[in-house]
């Protein structure tokens, strides 16, 4: 990107924190507007970052960004990316979309006449191990794809409060599985067909959602996607792609982090050892550190008109069609069509 960018964040829990601290460090910003429903947590990451602050939404949209990036609780994201589409500031907005399909279908409705980009945080496409993959499907080399494998098991559960407003399992967690393997795969997912338990805490039941999931995905073609998650997974944070084809098999994800314990022992990691060489990855931000700057300085080209959005609204939504299959799939204990929850 030529110019510099003044780039407006909403939001500033975890994630939205974590975006500070990244566009902070990247060439192409110069400088930082941020804004939070809790002053004092303004406060804090205006002087950290030495970012300028604001009061609230409107005032973030007068004050002159050249883009803004939306890290809001889940059910504030449609109408936030609406109000900046609406002024004509380019918008990247995390994940999902909306807090249910059906928003997200009157979101992508929205701005369907706008030419105000929109990129939506779906940070794995940056990954480099899972970017070959995709190159390696699309150039080819692996045939015909016969199964599709995505893996996100988180060391712990977040606060209960974020699990009250996040849609549930398949809305927060799964949704970055669901868009990396329809992205790998190329095609649409037909079916959905999902199982999952409570075995930890039980403000998970009470929140009616669960803290383990598997989804088995059926694309159009005959793929078949396998999309696995837990909020419990004492070894430390496991996010993994495996692609299988007729004619080769590629994998990301491996690698001396993998927080996994080896019983092939002669044949470890990567000498003999039973455990990873190195320390496993202990959260997502440090597992995808690389892949967060990559789609954000990505956005600043957005923002800037010099490439279009790598991840749209529109993908987004079909994103939030197969996370309202799986939801509807585990309440029935039967398998839903896509076809079903469009209509």
């Amino acid at each position: 990107m030529s110019t510099q960018a003044r780039i407006g964040v909403i939001g500033l829990g975890r994630i939205g924190a974590f975006h500070v601290e990244t566009l902070a460090g990247l060439d192409g910003v110069s400088s930082l507007v941020v804004t939070d429903g809790r002053p004092d947590v303004t406060d804090t990451v205006a002087a950290k970052y030495n970012a300028e602050k604001v009061d609230g939404v409107d005032a973030m949209l007068s004050a002159g960004v050249d883009g803004i990036v939306i890290a809001a609780a889940t059910p504030a994201h449609a109408s936030l990316l609406l109000a900046a589409v609406d002024a004509g500031i380019p918008v990247f907005c995390e994940k999902p979309l909306a807090f249910t399909a059906a928003e997200s279908r009157a979101v992508v409705d929205g701005i369907a006449s706008s030419d105000v980009p929109v990129q939506i945080g779906f940070n794995r496409r940056f990954d480099p191990a899972v970017a070959a993959a995709e190159r390696a499907v699309r150039g080819g080399e692996l045939g015909f794809l016969h199964t599709v494998r995505s893996t996100t098991l988180d060391p712990a559960p977040p606060p209960m409060a974020y699990i009250a407003e996040s849609g549930g399992i398949f809305r927060d967690c799964s949704v970055h599985d669901f868009d990396v393997v329809r992205w790998i795969v190329g095609r649409e997912v037909v079916s959905v067909f999902a199982a999952g338990s409570n075995q930890g805490d039980p403000a998970f039941a009470a929140a009616g959602d669960v803290d383990s999931a598997t989804v088995l995905l059926t694309f159009e073609g005959g793929t078949v996607g396998v999309v696995s998650n837990s909020r419990y997974n004492g070894r430390g944070y496991d996010c993994r792609l495996e692609v299988h084809g007729s004619e080769d098999t590629v994998v990301a994800g491996w690698d001396p982090h993998s927080p996994v314990r080896n019983m092939e022992a002669a044949q470890g990691f990567p000498h003999g050892e039973i455990f990873p060489a190195d320390a496993p990855h202990s959260f997502f931000m440090d597992r995808f550190a690389q892949s967060y700057r990559d789609e954000l300085t990505a956005f600043l080209d957005v923002a800037a008109g010099t490439r279009p959005s790598p991840c749209t609204a529109q993908d987004a939504l079909e994103v939030a069609w197969i996370a309202e299959a799986a939801t509807e799939s585990l309440r029935r204990g039967a398998p839903v069509t896509l076809e079903e929850v469009r209509s």
